[in-house]
């Protein structure tokens, strides 16, 4: 082979690369956790006061654009549905990787769940592993995450492990989604959310919380989910970050109670905050038509409450810079007026589901 034919090859395999990338991002599946992570993405570097890490139990309970507009904290969540707790030290090292938050905040929901259980479905997997760019640290979170030991009724892409380094193998059929203008202009990865990662919903399944705040009894996690805690907290020790880990709040049982109960021990020990939010519905003033789907979850009512509780005690409990009046953040400062019209019209119609008695389907 001459060396001409070797600088063909080379040009060939360049070009090939820096085409598949853009085309990988934007035939990914289109929704929530793509325009948040886009999103992500689209803030200038070292920008973010506070970044907040964890499954459906952050994007529908805390406004970014609230947080900012009450308070000027500047606080991006990075979520997924059913995230898996191994997933939080990878996606701490992505958002460390391009912003230096005074404050990294983890929910701790999912530390509860047992493994077989988040592992039958690997699509809440890819939700993390199909919407990182592509880097090193991608690369490390497959590994992690990655796991054979699925349902036999498990589609084929979830279980070879090449869909997952390269997805384009996943999504190669979503070519008809790139008529939406959306999908082109994700092909940086890099696209402004409007309401900076918040995905809400009007849907009403009304719950009555439930005080677990007298549960003193401590029962261990999981110990895959003790290791992935463990790790984390490891590795914010070892950066210096510092962190406040969380629990939104939910219908739980006494026994999710006392793993919390065991969680907050081993985090009290590294020297870091817990907020059990379960323990703070007097101060939230949560009411049972703020849930969305029977208590796993707040419709926006419920959100701009709890939002409002966590952004007061935030600023607060930590010494957070008020970012409002700064040109730089005019983004936010639209991103909180775009909040509150959408606001207006969602608790708008949560009020008209009440009063239609147009509840969630169970």
């Amino acid at each position: 082979m001459t060396r001409k034919q070797v600088c063909r090859i080379i040009l060939f395999l360049a070009v090939f690369v820096v085409l598949l990338v853009p085309l990988t991002y934007m035939l990914r599946t289109n929704g929530g956790v793509k325009d948040r992570f886009n999103g992500f993405y689209a803030e200038k570097r070292n920008s973010l006061d506070a970044v907040i890490i964890g499954s459906s139990s952050v994007f529908p309970y805390y406004s970014a654009p609230q947080i900012f507009g009450e308070t000027g904290i500047v606080c991006y969540p990075l979520s997924t549905n059913l995230q898996r707790p191994t997933a939080q030290l990878y996606l701490a090292k992505e958002a460390l990787g391009r912003q230096k938050p005074q404050l990294m905040i983890f929910e701790l929901r999912m530390y509860t769940g047992m493994e077989q259980d988040m592992i039958n479905n690997m699509a809440y997997t890819r939700g993390v592993t199909d919407n990182l760019r592509y880097s090193v640290n991608r690369l490390d979170a497959i590994r992690a995450l990655l796991n054979e030991d699925v349902r036999e009724d498990a589609g084929d892409d979830d279980t070879v492990p090449y869909t997952y380094w390269f997805d384009i193998f996943k999504y190669h059929g979503n070519y008809r989604s790139l008529r939406l203008p959306s999908q082109w202009m994700s092909f940086l990865y890099a696209r402004r959310d409007p309401l900076k990662g918040f995905e809400g919903t009007h849907e009403v399944g009304p719950m009555e919380p439930a005080d677990r705040s007298g549960v003193t009894k401590v029962l261990p996690v999981e110990d895959v989910q003790e290791k992935a805690l463990r790790d984390l907290i490891a590795y914010l020790q070892e950066t210096g970050q510092q962190a406040l880990f969380v629990v939104s709040p939910y219908a739980h049982d006494e026994k999710a109670a006392a793993k919390f109960n065991y969680m907050e021990e081993i985090i009290a020990e590294a020297g870091m905050e817990f907020l059990d939010l379960n323990d703070h519905y007097d101060a939230l003033g949560l009411v049972p038509e703020d849930f969305s789907d029977y208590g796993n979850h707040v419709n926006v009512a419920g959100a701009q409450k709890v939002t409002h509780f966590f952004a007061s005690w935030l600023s607060e409990r930590y010494d957070l810079p008020d970012r409002r009046g700064d040109d730089a953040y005019d983004s936010w400062l639209d991103a909180y007026a775009r909040w509150l019209m959408y606001l207006r019209q969602e608790k708008a119609a949560v009020e008209d589901n009440i009063a239609k008695e147009n509840y969630a389907q169970r």
